[in-house]
Order: structure tokens, then C-alpha cells, then sequence
């Protein structure tokens, strides 16, 4: 999936698609913590605040799939 790069105010955002949102369980607000991989030119972001899907979501996102 490719991503484009957005300004938001002074700062630049890469947005991430409601998929992945729903796919991971996280929110806006939630934290991420960027780890920059400079000799590959890769950013990976980790949520640590993951919450694990209710039961009956997690079946509704299989099933959507």
C-alpha cells in the first residue's frame, strides 16, 4: 500500500487507512513510537497501546475479509 505524504499545519503526516485502524484496534489519539531505519530509509511505527479485539469484533473483521 503506498501512502502519500500530507502538510498538516507546520508538521507533515502520513495518514493511515481506516483498515489498518479497525485491523489493529487503535484510535486516533493513541501513542506510536517512530523507530527510523536510516540505511534503509524506513520509519516503522509500534503501538503500544494495541487493545485486543472483543470477540464478536474480531469475527465481523474476518468476515468482512
Amino acid at each position: 500500500m503506498t501512502q502519500k505524504i500530507i502538510k498538516t499545519g507546520n508538521s507533515a503526516a502520513v495518514t493511515i487507512p481506516v483498515e489498518m485502524l479497525k485491523s489493529l484496534n487503535i484510535q486516533v489519539g493513541d501513542k506510536a513510537e517512530a523507530k527510523m531505519g536510516f540505511a534503509e530509509g524506513s520509519i516503522t511505527y509500534v503501538f503500544p497501546e494495541v487493545r485486543q479485539l472483543r470477540l464478536e469484533e474480531a469475527r465481523r473483521n474476518e468476515t468482512k475479509k
